[in-house]
């Protein structure tokens, strides 16, 4: 029986392909001999925003950067979040300085809609903090630290926000951000992936989620908990016989989008969308 969809993930932002390329390496998928193809990359971009358009969703682009080759993945542009008095973004203060101008760009960008902008750190000074460690889960945060956000990032949000915060410690190499191993589904379900977390991590998260569909390593991998939700369905870039199942016992629609050249940057749908219409159900009075 299907619970109450999620309050948000009907509105995403994504940026361009247009300079998606592979330069360094950061992360375990990253190799610089093996370019993404062009041609291919954009219609795999394409795909995922017409999936997304085709689930009831709507999508706003963002240009890219010649000089920011991960920008493609725009969920660590920063954390879009909507109050009654307006939206606030708290921006992304990346470990590596080699996407930190990806910021600049999206702090315009959030300014010319009336974002109410905050940072934690910036240009290397402060705690690190990646907004693809973090979730809205009902009415909460769940961000994970570790790889990529440090622990002092989470007191700062806390405060800041004035929201509880559910840290989780990222242990597992492949799984550097939460949005590899966690993807909520609606207001009672969710992907976890407990081999992502060190013990007592694991264990608090899937205390969290009611009624939760545990990945193994081995499905996770796959990167299908890097995924999104738009209504009832779920925009995947792979989906095991297992997951599909209970997903679809559960009342989701799957769909799947290849996105073979995006996994050579180390990311797949949910690294490639920025949701602008998440809610923790009450208002933001961060700045004010």
């Amino acid at each position: 029986m299907a619970t109450a969809q999620l309050a948000w993930g009907q509105h995403y932002l994504m940026v361009e392909p247009t300079h998606f390329r592979v330069d360094y390496a950061i992360n375990p998928f990253m190799d610089p001999a093996d370019q993404p193809d062009p041609s291919v990359t954009r219609d795999q971009w394409d795909a995922i925003a017409a999936a997304i358009r085709a689930a009831g969703g709507s999508v706003d682009v963002l240009e890219q950067r010649p000089d920011a080759p991960d920008m493609v993945y725009a969920m660590n542009l920063g954390l879009p979040l909507v109050g009654a008095s307006g939206p606030v973004a708290v921006l992304s203060h990346m470990r590596y300085p080699e996407r930190r101008m990806e910021t600049e760009t999206a702090t315009s960008w959030f300014a010319d809609r009336g974002y109410t902008l905050h940072t934690i750190g910036r240009d290397g000074v402060g705690a690190h903090f990646e907004a693809g460690d973090a979730f809205a889960w009902r009415g909460e945060l769940v961000v994970g630290h570790g790889p990529r956000t440090e622990k002092l990032a989470l007191k700062h949000l806390a405060h800041d926000l004035d929201v509880t915060v559910r840290g989780v410690r990222t242990t597992h190499p492949g799984m550097y951000h939460l949005d590899l191993a966690f993807c909520p589904l609606d207001e009672t379900r969710a992907m976890v992936c407990p081999d992502a977390f060190d013990t007592a991590s694991a264990r608090r998260l899937l205390a969290l989620v009611p009624d939760a569909l545990v990945l193994t390593e081995e499905e996770a991998m796959t990167f299908s908990a890097n995924s999104i939700v738009v209504g009832r369905t779920v925009i995947m870039p792979a989906c095991p016989d297992r997951v599909r199942s209970q997903l679809e016992a559960w009342d989701f629609d799957v769909v799947i989008v290849g996105v073979s050249e995006f996994l050579k940057g180390g990311g797949a749908i949910r690294c490639l969308t920025n949701p602008l219409d998440v809610t923790l159900g009450r208002d933001l009075h961060i700045g004010r």
